[in-house]
């Protein structure tokens, strides 16, 4: 296996972790934040985003250097296409994590508010969507027999 073949194995079990995670978060995990009581929440949220960090800090970075990484190999099985469009939904993600899903952990670890939460739930789905499309454009590069 050479560096772009390790760099794309890395890349696609990252992204494609990362898809299954966040629809784990955006089916089952964000949509229960209201069913914590309140006189408790501000101290689950702050620990699941303290969690949370744990478990994506490394996959996220991986994915983005890989992909980074790959577009400067430029290996003859990623066209310029796959490459542009799969570094054009990372930015998606980061940009939409950056400024749509941190600003409301920030505010939820104060306190519940439903209107946070529910921006957080709507908004999630531009990553949910974007990972879900880093998936299945780095899956069809696949050749299986």
């Amino acid at each position: 296996m050479n560096l772009a073949q390790a760099l794309f194995v890395v890349q696609l079990a990252s992204t494609v972790f990362m898809t299954g995670l966040i629809w784990f978060v955006q089916i089952v995990h964000y949509p229960l934040f209201n069913r914590v009581p309140a006189e408790v929440f501000v101290a689950y949220e702050q620990t699941h985003t303290q969690l949370t960090g744990r478990v994506v800090a490394a996959p996220m970075l991986l994915e983005a250097l890989s992909t980074v990484a790959l577009l400067g190999l430029a290996p003859s099985y990623l066209n310029a296409w796959v490459s542009g469009t799969g570094l054009a939904l990372l930015g998606v993600i980061w940009l939409s994590t950056a400024v749509l899903q941190i600003p409301c952990h920030n505010g939820l670890s104060q306190a519940f508010n439903q209107k946070l939460h529910r921006r957080l739930v709507l908004s999630n789905w531009i990553r949910t969507l974007a990972w879900s499309l880093r998936s299945l454009l780095l899956l069809g590069v696949l050749k299986l027999p």
